[in-house]
């Protein structure tokens, strides 16, 4: 692959791992207790920030 596709796609990921911490905390500020929902979003975020590392790893060794 080449590196200029490789940082965006971390880009991407970068840009999931920030959506997802996003939504943790309005999450956390719902005003109705019992709406918890279903999506984990600590752990979208841990494999979107592994996923954008791992990225920027491989775009770093290719140039």
């Amino acid at each position: 692959m080449q590196a200029t596709t490789l940082w965006i796609m971390a880009g991407l990921a970068a840009a999931s791992a920030l959506a997802a911490a996003l939504a943790e905390r309005r999450r956390h500020a719902r005003r109705d207790l019992d709406r918890v929902g279903w999506v984990p979003w600590p752990a979208v975020q841990l494999a979107a920030l592994f996923v954008a590392v791992l990225l920027v790893v491989l775009a770093l060794h290719g140039d």
